[in-house]
């Protein structure tokens, strides 16, 4: 739907202000725009209910199985004047397509919509596993525990033979676009660019740096290489030639596909999801400032250029935990935007952040704890911790405001309202 008030400035214009640091009429708001600025699917099935959207027979759509991510559609979209807009992959991160969707039922009894390929039979012990491209005759890949929210990656680790180890094995999934994914993301593009006055922001396919989700390689059957989780973090200290290797061939076919990319959507998307890899937990790092620039910010800045030398995109770096001693490594290696600013983690206070890097990194995310405040607070407490970090993170402008990483599940309603009001928007608020 189209802004057609003058005095109001539409979603698009609206953020891409706030990209260039310039004041704003209100601060911009993104729910699932990218995969990590999401809700879980019973979150967005709750809240449709208590804005009467709900229509009888339509179950909201998992558009992420991995993460359990419900659809933000656009009626959806309309009703909370959300300002951006996504473009998801061809495919998601069990290699099958979001297509011929049917019916299935949460852990939590929600009703809801998965893909044709999603498994939807339970084991023996009631759990449910994934397969590589929906394949069952494969061994699987990943599995939700009963009664539980998510899939954990299953590690299918070969034996490590280190006088046969070959970077090329963990090249395996970074493919060419082919001619139907390019076509999938013209189309996808051009809708939203021609239907809409959101920011559109779109998910660059496998550019990601050693992001650990993906390293297991859950959309591939057989993956050879460094496939278990702790080996791969050991690999970056003791085996660090080859990493730069597979990080190497990642920006080549990364770049061409760019490239592609960019000759089928043109300017017509706003911000690009680059990079979703983690460097930090809670409390610590998870690769040492030397690390970070030796390993990593050489290839991330050859993307980056890339994009800024060629497009108009913004670049969107993904960072859980502590990550404030590498920000200013992110800004050398050209993001322009951090996600999702984890301010319950040591040293991201929101104050210090702005200050230290206000104007030089646009902040998307922060604006409410996803593991404290939004799901075990008041709506009080979500109204004054949404104020706050609006009034902090607003003050040097080029913020987009989102909760801290995906909502969770089992997050009350009523808070999800509270938000939603104390940014302006016209809901229904719980008490």
């Amino acid at each position: 739907m189209k802004n057609n008030d003058p005095k109001v400035l539409t979603g698009r214009e609206r953020v891409l202000k706030a990209l260039a640091y310039e004041q704003v009429d209100r601060i911009p708001l993104d729910l699932g725009g990218t995969v990590t600025s999401g809700a879980q699917v019973s979150v967005i099935a709750n809240l449709r209910q208590s804005l009467g959207l709900d229509m009888p027979g339509e179950p909201v759509k998992v558009v992420e199985p991995y993460q359990m991510l419900g659809e933000v559609a656009m009626d959806l979209l309309n009703a909370l004047e959300i300002d951006v807009v996504g473009i998801p992959g061809p495919k998601n991160h069990f290699g099958f397509s979001n297509s011929n969707f049917k019916p299935w039922r949460t852990f939590d009894g929600t009703s809801v919509l998965v893909p044709g390929d999603f498994n939807t039979e339970p084991e023996p012990d009631g759990s449910i596993l994934q397969y590589p491209q929906g394949d069952k005759s494969q061994p699987p890949s990943a599995r939700m525990p009963m009664g539980g929210f998510y899939f954990d990656a299953i590690v299918r680790q070969h034996p490590i033979d280190e006088a046969k180890l070959n970077p090329a094995d963990n090249l395996e999934e970074f493919k060419l676009l082919t001619d139907d994914d390019l076509r999938f993301y013209e189309e996808k593009a051009d809708e939203l660019f021609r239907h809409t006055d959101l920011a559109i922001a779109m998910g660059l396919p496998n550019a990601g740096l050693g992001d650990i989700a993906h390293v297991p390689a859950p959309g591939l059957k057989d993956p050879k290489g460094i496939r278990d989780i702790e080996e791969w973090y050991i690999s970056t200290v003791t085996r660090k030639d080859y990493i730069k290797e597979v990080f190497a061939g990642q920006v080549e076919i990364a770049l061409k596909n760019f490239e592609m990319l960019y000759q089928a959507v043109g300017d017509k998307v706003h911000v690009a999801f680059v990079d979703g890899t983690d460097l930090a937990a809670q409390n610590t790092l998870f690769c040492s400032l030397d690390g970070y620039r030796d390993l990593y910010l050489p290839f991330s800045k050859k993307l980056n250029d890339w994009i800024h030398a060629n497009t108009k995109w913004k670049t969107m770096k993904h960072c859980c935990g502590g990550c404030e001693p590498l920000i200013e490594g992110f800004i050398e290696a050209g993001f322009d935007i951090l996600n999702p600013v984890q301010t319950s983690a040591m040293g991201m206070d929101p104050e210090h952040l702005v200050e230290k890097y206000g104007g030089r990194i646009v902040f998307w995310g922060g604006g409410v704890d996803t593991q404290k405040t939004l799901p075990f607070g008041t709506p009080y407490d979500v109204r004054q911790e949404v104020t706050e970090r609006l009034r902090v993170f607003g003050a040097k402008n080029g913020y987009v405001f989102n909760p801290v990483h995906n909502i969770q599940c089992n997050t009350p309603t009523e808070n999800m309202l509270a938000m939603f009001e104390a940014l302006g928007r016209n809901v229904p608020v719980g008490k």
